[in-house]
């Protein structure tokens, strides 16, 4: 047998395949390119690290729903927040509604020295499609 037959009888397998990673990728788009934790990883951080929680959002969206938990440090506040962990060893997962603040702030805490600073990858809304815990204020 050839490659070419090969190739020829099993083109499905071929169209399969290019279909499975083409939705994959596409996925990778919607979750923000895969930056950040997952909210599994997230909740092993948590669980296993003591990881600290912070959401980022302001004090209206912390209100409406939030990561059990969480501590509310909106971003324009970060670098003057007196409650973030005095070990900056500590893990820190950083939650928005998005994904987009969180990252930002992630970045921002590393710079501060909290080098175990991770964003939630989706945000508020993966955790939700998570079925996670979520708190109201």
């Amino acid at each position: 047998m050839t490659s070419s037959s090969f190739l020829a009888d099993n083109w499905y397998w071929m169209v399969a395949a290019a279909a499975s990673g083409g939705l994959l990728l596409w996925q990778q788009i919607q979750q923000g390119g895969g930056a950040g934790l997952s909210p599994a990883l997230a909740v092993q951080l948590i669980n296993r690290e003591k990881a600290v929680v912070i959401d980022v959002c302001d004090a209206t969206e912390y209100a409406a729903g939030h990561v059990a938990g969480a501590k509310n440090i909106p971003l324009a506040e970060l670098a003057t927040a007196k409650g973030l962990p005095g070990n900056k060893k500590l893990p820190v997962v950083v939650v928005c509604a998005s994904g987009q603040r969180a990252a930002k702030a992630a970045a921002q805490l590393k710079q501060m020295g909290h080098e175990n600073a991770q964003a939630l990858a989706g945000g508020l809304r993966a955790w939700r499609e998570a079925n996670l815990p979520v708190e109201k204020a």
